[in-house]
């Protein structure tokens, strides 16, 4: 079942207003909520992401409806890198060191901006390299 297209560029808008906030702030509390939300849409795909659902509740009744779709794989992907990048980042700002806090947290604002303001999801765009690099090795 593919899902609205408008929804993961929601949630990427919502993610690079907080990542700005914690990278910023250097906040391990504001990174943390982001590490949860990425683990949430990773676990259950973007509409299982605390974003998406407000998406869905909120933003696309007032909105017509969809004229776009995508798979719900790319994104689910994606929420697996940012998870990978804001939990390296929480572990920088944490544990140390700050610059690793700080890289990985800009990484993963770089990536969300990209997808927020242009449409360009790169966690989605590895996700089907892999997919394709896969296919041809078997």
């Amino acid at each position: 079942m593919e899902i609205d297209a408008r929804g993961p560029r929601f949630a990427a808008a919502v993610t690079t207003v907080v990542l700005a906030v914690a990278l910023i702030t250097q906040s391990a509390w504001v990174l943390g909520w982001q590490t949860l939300a990425f683990a949430l849409g990773a676990a259950g795909g973007v509409s299982g992401s605390p974003y998406g659902r407000l998406f869905r509740r909120l933003v696309r009744p007032r909105l017509g409806p969809p004229t776009e779709f995508e798979a719900p794989e790319p994104p689910r992907f994606a929420q697996s890198v940012g998870l990978l990048f804001a939990g390296l980042g929480l572990v920088g700002f944490t544990l140390g060191p700050a610059w690793l806090g700080l890289a990985a947290t800009g990484a993963a604002l770089a990536a969300a901006f990209l997808n927020a303001a242009f449409g360009y999801c790169l966690g989605c765009e590895m996700f089907l390299l892999l997919k394709r690099v896969t296919v041809r090795a078997e």
